[in-house]
């Protein structure tokens, strides 16, 4: 694993035959991923990301903080 400013490098997965992916051990402890949770899966045509649903919901809150209701 490497880390800069706060951004890591977790090294490279396979995708199996039925699509899934193996979560890094590191990556797991650092993000607390436990077995079984729910992730949401993200994505544009650059890539992907990985993130808690109650993550994303946060960041949907606090955008909309402003907004009229």
């Amino acid at each position: 694993m490497e880390k800069h400013n706060d951004k890591y490098i977790f090294g490279v997965v396979k995708v199996g035959e039925r699509g899934q992916i193996v979560i890094p051990k590191e990556a797991r402890e650092i993000y607390g991923i436990k077995a079984g949770e729910t992730l949401l899966v993200l994505g544009d045509q650059k890539g992907m990301a990985l993130v808690k649903p109650e993550v994303f919901q946060q960041a949907i809150d606090q955008a909309m903080e402003g907004l009229p209701k």
